[in-house]
């Protein structure tokens, strides 16, 4: 049977150096390849995405984007390879009860080297078995049960581009706009594309974002007044008429975003 190769995403150094000297402790019992390690969500799908490793040790507890939320991500992305997750993690055996029913495993700090050993092993034995059988379920199936067993906590969007795999923090999103088949993630810097639609993003982050028009999303920290707009429109004949509507002025943006009459009510509490 192959090394599995194994990559360590952790935020504290001491941590990831206490794992990789575990690694080593092991090899004799459990033979294993480290391929990399990991500080942060974009560095972790970075490797991810090039490396391919089979197994990631995953600490939940992460500030800026926890473990679930890079699991999330790593559910939901077409060009990663979903490895075989092994949470670690600081919490209790009864906060770990979403865990153990779908996760492949989890290790409790601090972490023992034999239970390392046996978390590998467990994850090799499973990939040993024959393909269909009974019962059994592969890394992503578990990976997507086990990030529906918990809170959705999301504080980035991820969106594939040039077959990487983007992070882009929620507070820096200024407006979301659907435009054909895609959402624009707009920042203060520039525009991401995202399959996501506007209905998940809003029923997720209703609290982060508000609807102005039924095709965009602002973030209500970024709204800063609104203004009036006058439109020409043609009437009967050969004569015009002028319209007037309201619009929203954006934080950091020179684009106004129109505001529907059945969301002006809400909008206009906004910026009271």
């Amino acid at each position: 049977m192959n090394k599995p190769r194994i990559l360590i995403v952790d935020d504290e150094a001491p941590a990831r150096t206490r794992l990789k000297n575990l690694i080593d402790d092991i090899q004799e019992t459990c033979p294993c390849e480290l391929i990399g390690e990991a500080a942060d969500g974009q560095t972790a799908l970075d490797l991810l995405t090039e490396h391919k490793p089979e197994i990631l040790l995953l600490d939940v507890q992460m500030p800026g984007m926890t473990g679930i939320e890079l699991a999330q991500h790593i559910a939901g992305s077409s060009v990663i390879e979903t490895p075989a997750i092994i949470f670690v993690t600081a919490y209790d055996e009864y906060a770990l009860q979403a865990f153990e029913v779908h996760a492949m495993d989890y290790l409790l700090k601090p972490v023992r080297a034999q239970r390392l050993a046996e978390a590998i092993q467990r994850i090799q034995q499973f990939k040993a078995q024959p393909i269909g059988a009974a019962n059994l379920k592969s890394p992503s199936e578990r990976l997507i049960e086990t990030v529906q067993a918990v809170p959705k906590v999301r504080q980035n969007f991820s969106v594939l581009e040039k077959n990487r795999v983007l992070l882009i923090p929620v507070h820096e999103v200024l407006f979301l706009k659907a435009e054909q088949k895609y959402v624009t993630i707009q920042t203060r810097t520039r525009a991401y594309l995202t399959e996501e639609s506007l209905v998940s993003i809003e029923a997720e982050m209703s609290s982060v974002f508000v609807r102005v028009h039924r095709n965009a999303l602002v973030a209500r920290n970024a709204i800063v007044g609104v203004e009036r707009a006058v439109h020409s429109v043609d009437a009967e004949g050969e004569h015009e008429r002028a319209t007037e509507s309201w619009q929203v002025i954006v934080r950091d943006s020179n684009e106004r975003l129109p505001i529907s009459r059945r969301q002006w009510a809400t909008v206009k509490t906004l910026v009271r």
